[in-house]
């Protein structure tokens, strides 16, 4: 086992990748020699060389473009999108093209096609780097959109988004690149990229979090312990598609849920879940799903995200609500 952050296992998880297989290939902007804004492809340029860790100009557009073209001749590129709030400029050719070309060719042709996106708030940034756009493309036929949450499955998601042969949308949660864990580099992944895991079992209630709230869901569930309350957190991993099962097993247990995401809780995936839970377990549950997120509101000024950010205590008093009905 060897420790190291979030974002150290993604560079190895990527380096892994390139020396894998020949095909594999690095794009976005300041990705080679400056080794990327997080510094998360550092060293690879280096290592690569620059016609497969490649510099792109400052247009996500063409960035993912490009790499849609590269996809359809065999190749499997990884774009980086530098902050969440730039891949909108992509959004086209993401949700019009690389998620279509499967469908529209009736399944002959295929976009292995990885696009990294850091993604959430809690970094002191500015202006549209602080963003949660994953419902936007977890609501698109077509796509896949994971998030990890440790460094363990950021090493070995990323890798399974590059084999993936479906376009993946790969939410990095970006306050999280500099937690530190155990990884093992010498064994296989041991859960399907869309499968979700149980991180804490527990018995009074589930809460669901995924990418960088899957942290405040665990200090929130040690709290709740102390104040003699058992929170069965679950890590969701994959945002499109959701492993309805091991929720829906954890909800029959409990009888209670609560869904935790950074994203304005309008329409966001927790409406989802809340949705497709109510069904599947209508006569298990004791009370509502509730869900506790983002404010209808842009994203705030730096100096205001801790009152936007969900933290400990809104999920604490989602669990009291639920634990009283």
């Amino acid at each position: 086992m060897t420790t190291m952050t979030l974002g150290g296992a993604l560079n190895a998880g990527l380096r892994r990748a390139l020396e894998h297989d020949r095909k594999v290939l690095l794009m976005g902007e300041d990705i080679g020699q400056l080794g990327g804004v997080f510094r998360v492809t550092d060293t690879l340029q280096k290592d690569f060389g620059g016609d497969r860790v490649i510099d792109t100009p400052l247009a996500e557009s063409g960035i993912v473009g490009t790499a849609f073209g590269l996809a359809l001749r065999g190749y499997r590129p990884v774009c980086e999108i530098q902050f969440d709030g730039f891949v909108y400029p992509a959004f086209a050719q993401i949700v019009c093209q690389v998620a279509k070309i499967h469908y529209r060719t009736e399944g002959r042709v295929r976009a292995p096609l990885t696009i990294r996106v850091p993604f959430g708030g809690g970094i002191g940034a500015v202006e549209h780097h602080s963003e949660s756009p994953e419902a936007y493309f977890a609501h698109t036929a077509g796509l896949r959109a994971v998030s990890p949450s440790t460094p363990a499955d950021a090493f070995h998601m990323i890798q399974q988004a590059i084999a993936a042969d479906d376009p993946v949308l790969f939410f990095e949660p970006k306050r999280r690149y500099w937690d530190r864990g155990e990884v093992d580099l010498d064994s296989p992944p041991d859960l399907d990229l869309h499968r979700a895991r149980v991180v804490v079992a527990g018995t009074d209630a589930t809460v669901v979090a995924y990418g960088p709230m899957v942290s405040t869901a665990l200090a929130a569930a040690r709290v709740a312990e102390q104040e003699g309350h058992s929170l069965e957190v679950i890590d969701l991993r994959s945002l499109a598609p959701v492993d309805f099962d091991t929720v829906e097993a954890s909800v029959r247990k409990t009888g209670r849920l609560v869904v935790v995401h950074e994203a304005p809780v309008f329409l966001g995936l927790g409406a989802e879940i809340a949705a497709r839970i109510s069904e599947r377990c209508f006569y298990q549950l004791e009370s509502p799903v509730l869900r506790v997120g983002g404010f209808a509101t842009p994203y705030p000024a730096a100096k205001l995200e801790k009152y936007y950010l969900p933290d400990p205590d809104r999920i604490l008093d989602a669990v009291d609500k639920t634990l009283a009905a």
